[in-house]
């Protein structure tokens, strides 16, 4: 078993996850897209059905169906799942957990979890996700990161509470079910306007489970540091950098 990620109890984890059941339609207007170079890194050549776990909106599942793939999208939140129903209609939704899919086994040729699996207990998610697989099936992890390297990126990211920040030796924990973990880094840019920036903060997992206090302070400071501080007009276009981190293990 491969040891890293969020040090979430528990408790802690479910508590912060509940803060996406509701606000899908926000969520799919503000979350950044994924680059199309995780997807062909994470899907084998000869894949053709594949399980988006915890899909939320379908920002991953997107690129998978550009694919071409068979894609079933899973996800705990029927507020997310809607979303996804109305913007990719060609995916099969299902609303259920990693620990719990409820489908066949071995039917998939591979897992993707997008910005889903610190919300996901590992131990118990590998050992679900290993039984829909195929044998020798992929595991794939993704995660969009501010690129935190960039100086004002790193103190926007502290306004925002965002916790990004890259750790060139973190892994991701999965089960004994997988192996061969490896990891990929994409570099790239989103174009995006100040208000987006705003809005992407009423996005976070932090924000939406503040007090009205403390929700206040925080766009309070991200005001001033865009538009005061850093001097940037409200209908300015900004290129935000992003890294994804992706990885992959397979199936033992």
């Amino acid at each position: 078993m491969v040891r890293g990620g969020p040090k979430l109890g528990h408790g802690r984890r479910r508590e912060l996850g509940q803060s996406f059941q509701d606000g899908g339609k926000h969520y799919q207007k503000v979350r950044p897209g994924y680059p199309a170079e995780a997807a062909e890194w994470l899907v084998p050549v000869g894949a053709h059905d594949v399980l988006d776990v915890g899909a939320g909106t379908g920002k991953f599942t997107e690129l998978l169906l550009a694919r071409g793939l068979a894609v079933t999208a899973v996800d705990p939140s029927a507020d997310m799942l809607d979303q996804l129903k109305a913007h990719y209609p060609d995916a099969t939704a299902v609303l259920a957990t990693a620990e719990a899919t409820g489908l066949p086994a071995a039917s998939f040729d591979v897992v993707t979890v997008a910005q889903a699996w610190h919300w996901c207990d590992a131990p118990a998610a590998s050992t679900e996700l290993a039984r829909v697989l195929r044998p020798h099936g992929t595991l794939g992890l993704v995660w969009n990161q501010l690129d935190t390297s960039v100086p004002w990126v790193h103190r926007l990211s502290r306004i925002m509470h965002a916790g990004d920040v890259y750790k060139p030796d973190h892994r991701p924990l999965v089960g004994t079910e997988f192996v061969q973990l490896e990891g990929h880094v994409t570099h790239w840019q989103d174009v995006v306007g100040t208000n987006d920036l705003i809005e992407l903060t009423k996005s976070r997992s932090y924000y939406l489970r503040a007090g009205e206090a403390t929700r206040a302070k925080v766009l309070a400071n991200l005001d001033w540091y865009l538009h005061e501080h850093l001097g940037h007009s409200e209908d300015e276009e900004l290129n935000l950098p992003y890294l994804t981190l992706s990885w992959r293990a397979v199936k033992a």
